[in-house]
């Protein structure tokens, strides 16, 4: 397995492995699938600021990972929020810790002080995976999103990544990390 920047020929696999959680699990509360066009301004406008990472095994890709701002206000700016999804069938291969490999070091080089796991639940699996990569349960919403014909939680998990001072530097892009 590889891991590397997202690209926008990967837009489609990108969309086809997100359209199946769309359409399946209370994971995201998107309820229509993004079409490829709207996958490549995505991993565009994401890759401005964020990294965006693909895990491949020859020229098939299983899953990918990127970051964003958890809120758009000046005062959040050292907060960001990570996502990562494999391609169906393709869970408890690795393939999320590969990608959590490159994006957590990365947003720490950022400047960040933390990321956030923001999840659709139920979600035992990235529950797991989250804790296990140091995340910590926050906070717990009941009845958020209704989506599939019911309601699901929310579940809030932080994971502290350079520590918090008075004096704290403005993040900078991904794009400007000398040997990214």
């Amino acid at each position: 397995m590889q891991v590397r920047d997202a690209t926008r020929p990967d837009a489609p696999a990108l969309a086809e492995i997100y359209a199946h959680y769309v359409l399946h699990f209370p994971y995201s509360f998107e309820t229509e699938p993004p079409t490829i066009a709207e996958f490549e301004r995505r991993i565009e406008e994401t890759q401005a600021f964020f990294p965006f990472f693909v895990c491949e095994e020859g020229d098939e890709i299983l899953g990918y990972a990127y970051a964003h701002f958890h809120r758009v206000r000046k005062a959040y700016q050292w907060i960001c929020e990570t996502s990562v999804y494999t391609k169906a069938g393709s869970q408890q291969k690795g393939i999320g810790s590969a990608l959590y490999q490159r994006l957590l070091p990365a947003l720490k080089r950022q400047g960040f002080t933390k990321a956030m796991a923001v999840l659709g639940c139920p979600n035992e699996g990235s529950e797991i995976f989250h804790r296990r990569w140091g995340f910590q349960l926050l906070a717990s919403f009941p009845d958020l999103g209704f989506k599939l014909g019911s309601w699901h939680d929310v579940k809030y998990y932080s994971l502290d990544l350079n520590p918090v001072t008075e004096a704290m530097r403005d993040p900078i892009p991904y794009r400007d990390l000398p040997s990214r």
